[in-house]
């Protein structure tokens, strides 16, 4: 009778198992469909040895997609770039901080790319996370270059090149050919701060608006930045998130606690990418501050009330 039994549960097992596999092949996941992508186990940041360390550090996320950090030994911020290729255009975000040479990595980094899939090169255009000067220092090496298109990060400017008529609840796509990129405007942080959405790969860009480390609100601008976060929670309640991937980090593996500001070298930080239950949880926590600002420690970041720099 025993052996009966478990024979049948065996059977039973396997077709319940026979079933899940068929409806999984039958109904993938929405992440099934993402490009993928590897991350480094750590970065570079600024020492010990500041001669031995390139100025720029630049990371293949996959062949489309790439990620460029600067120098703690060039500027103390460290600011993350972005690099998306698409069939017709490419797009940057994010210039760089300090006294940097930005165009010339960058457009190198378009070369190998147009070379890599014989192609002249493509059309870049660069948009910024948001305004502040850690993010836009490299401008003025784009704007008058040819083949590139410099939007400013100013509302009006963002409004103009992506016809968003109503800031900042209106959101545009970047069509970067067989590539869209979502744009969702996300003020708080600053007032042109935007988030872009990678369909191709899942990744949420999400700027000095949500990263590892400390993110700088004043009081006037709580009210947008609890709404902005609201709005990318509601923008991904649909859709696959691979990463979210912010432009610093200041955060150490050592959860609740942070780098001191004008930190160079940072030998244990906190992995860059962030998942969407970070993001949850910072909703959370604004929503019990009730409307009033406070600062906020949570494992992999904390909510800094002071004026953003």
């Amino acid at each position: 009778m025993r052996a009966r039994l478990s024979i049948f549960l065996m059977a039973a097992a396997t077709a319940v198992s026979s079933l899940v596999l068929a409806q999984t092949a039958a109904h993938p996941s929405a992440e099934a469909f993402l490009d993928p992508g590897v991350l480094p186990m750590s970065w570079r940041t600024g020492g010990p040895k500041c001669s031995e360390l390139p100025k720029w550090q630049v990371h293949e996320y996959n062949a489309n997609f790439f990620i460029i950090r600067e120098s703690g030994c060039t500027h103390y911020e460290k600011p993350f770039l972005y690099m998306i290729f698409g069939r017709e255009k490419a797009l940057l975000e994010d210039t760089g901080a300090g006294q940097v040479d930005t165009a010339g990595v960058v457009m190198d980094l378009v070369a190998q790319w147009s070379k890599r899939n014989s192609r002249a090169p493509i059309p870049l255009l660069v948009v910024h996370s948001h305004a502040h000067g850690d993010h836009v220092a490299g401008d003025a090496q784009f704007k008058d270059m040819p083949n590139v298109q410099l939007v400013p990060a100013t509302v009006p400017e963002l409004q103009k090149a992506f016809g968003l008529a109503k800031w900042p609840d209106d959101g545009a796509q970047i069509d970067l050919g067989e590539r869209m990129l979502d744009l969702i405007p996300i003020p708080g942080h600053n007032d042109a701060s935007i988030a872009l959405y990678d369909r191709q790969t899942g990744i949420l860009m999400t700027g000095d608006s949500l990263y590892p480390g400390r993110l700088y609100v004043g009081d006037a601008e709580f009210p947008a930045f609890v709404a902005s976060i609201r709005r990318l929670v509601d923008f991904t309640r649909d859709k696959p998130v691979a990463h979210i991937l912010g432009t610093h980090i200041e955060q150490s593996r050592t959860p609740f606690v942070d780098y001191p500001r004008g930190t160079v070298y940072q030998p244990d930080e906190h992995s860059l990418e962030l998942s969407r239950g970070v993001l949850l949880e910072l909703n959370e926590a604004l929503t019990g501050l009730n409307g009033k600002l406070d600062k906020a420690a949570l494992r992999d970041l904390t909510l800094s009330p002071r004026t953003p720099r």
